[in-house]
């Protein structure tokens, strides 16, 4: 006999305005304008009011940030989710500007966060990440416990710092011994990961399945780089609390 308690479905209120931030550094990315015009249109399909800044320098990485923050703080208006995309040249936890110097990823998601940003407080902010982690290439690989329970107690009236967040990177980091992956991109259709996101995030369901199939796309798509086959699966980090639904 089957006794478990079905899930309780808990949902983003997605009422409110929906917000996005695009930084793209173009400089030496081709391709880069063919996922700014994909992500151009996924923003207005799904209702967002979007800001676009080309060829940030790594202080205009976090500039553009603040001022994406304040902006909503000052809003009267209720707001309901955010996207940033960032995309740039990078390594792992760093993105490299225009100018060549490099922007802090942690620095960058602390702006949005439940203390820093009230407007959000609560809300889903979510991080496209589209930038190299390290030089490592994946050429593929050929397919062929005790339970430990924890009490904590409920606090329903405070949430953690760090809630509410979804981080998305284009490509694995691996470990902290050895570098992360390589993020393709084409010079002219554009980068596997943001077209795929596109192409799925336009379709029904809650993000996270939307994700999954995300990288479930990418893991079947086949990558030639200098003449080797190679392959690249984006990374998902979520402390979201409920699930968000885009359509």
């Amino acid at each position: 006999m089957n006794n478990a308690v079905p899930l309780k479905e808990e949902v983003y209120d997605m009422s409110g305005a929906r917000l996005a931030l695009t930084l793209c550094v173009t400089k030496a990315r081709e391709g880069s304008e063919a996922d700014l015009d994909a992500l151009e249109r996924m923003f207005q399909k799904l209702g967002f009011e979007s800001t676009l800044k080309r060829d940030p320098t790594a202080q205009q990485f976090q500039e553009e940030l603040d001022k994406f923050q304040q902006a909503m703080d000052a809003r009267t208006d209720p707001i309901s989710c955010s996207f940033v995309v960032l995309m740039a040249h990078g390594s792992e936890g760093y993105l490299k500007g225009e100018d060549e110097k490099m922007a802090k990823l942690d620095d960058l998601f602390e702006v949005l966060n439940n203390k820093n940003c009230q407007a959000l407080k609560a809300k889903p902010k979510v991080y496209i990440v589209q930038a190299c982690r390290g030089e490592q290439r994946d050429p593929g690989e050929i397919v062929g416990g005790s339970e430990i329970r924890m009490i904590i107690k409920d606090s329903p009236q405070t949430i953690p710092t760090y809630t509410d967040a979804l981080h998305v990177y284009s490509t694995v980091e691996v470990s902290l011994e050895s570098q992360g992956y390589i993020s393709y991109r084409h010079d002219k259709e554009g980068s596997c990961f943001i077209q795929t996101l596109v192409e799925v995030f336009t379709e029904r369901g809650h993000i996270l399945e939307l994700l999954t199939e995300v990288t479930r796309r990418m893991a079947e798509a086949e990558l030639v780089q200098e003449g080797e086959a190679r392959k690249v699966n984006p990374e998902i980090q979520s402390t979201l609390r409920k699930r968000l639904y885009l359509q």
